[in-house]
């Protein structure tokens, strides 16, 4: 029996891409991660599963490679030229959705880790001077991963959901929705600290000019439609 198909492109594309998690992997993968445990890390909702599956999915459809290691499974996944091209797409997307659906978010599309992934891969390292900088975020409304540090020396910053042992440059304490809204834009980072619904304590040169240094999206420049 003959399949029954269709010549339509963007139907063709949308089979390859249109679930969530294969466009979130691809997120990811501009983004910079590479390697399965750092996929896992800025999306603790998808299972080792569903995840290994599309990952398989991806390579099979062209999205990308899996360079594995010497005599092992693991290794590094990289972008081919294919997804390459879909970066302006990726980001159209984004853009739009942010203008046009940023009504439909709500605190159920927050998920703690998730956004601390974003949070501390925006952290503007390059306003800081020399040497090790630790924050410490404590998400007073969160029952579980309350609390999270940022380990910033020099342009690499860390995140970790255990205490490091390391001291501690500034604490943040918040809720995670307020700090998301800073990080969004959505409310000024001045008025949420007037209003103390952020609260930024510890080293002087820090906490006096917290906008300088202060994690902000990327689309934080991009506003609600109407």
């Amino acid at each position: 029996m003959n399949k029954i198909g269709s010549l339509c492109p963007t139907l063709k594309a949308s089979d390859i891409l249109g679930d969530k998690w294969t466009l979130l992997i691809l997120r990811e993968l501009f983004m910079g991660s590479h390697r399965y445990s750092e996929f896992q890390a800025a999306l603790p909702r998808i299972s080792p599963t569903v995840l290994s599956n599309r990952l398989k999915s991806m390579e099979r459809n062209g999205l990308l490679i899996h360079k594995k290691e010497t005599g092992k499974n693991r290794g590094n996944y990289y972008l081919t030229q294919s997804s390459k091209e879909l970066a302006p797409i990726m980001d159209q997307l984004a853009r739009w959705g942010l203008r046009w659906a940023r009504d439909q978010l709500c605190d159920i599309d927050i998920d703690a880790g998730t956004f601390m992934w974003d949070f501390h891969r925006t952290l503007r390292t390059d306003e800081l001077p020399d040497g090790e900088h630790v924050f410490c975020i404590i998400l007073n409304d969160q029952k579980e991963a309350s609390k999270w540090w940022l380990i910033a020396n020099n342009a690499t910053v860390d995140l970790c959901n255990a205490d490091p042992g390391h001291d501690v440059s500034v604490y943040i304490s918040t809720t995670l929705a307020d700090l998301a809204e800073a990080w969004m834009g959505d409310t000024k980072l001045e008025v949420l600290l007037k209003n103390k619904k952020i609260l930024i304590t510890g080293e002087r040169y820090l906490h006096t000019r917290p906008d300088k240094w202060f994690p902000f999206s990327r689309y934080v420049d991009v506003q609600a439609a109407g």
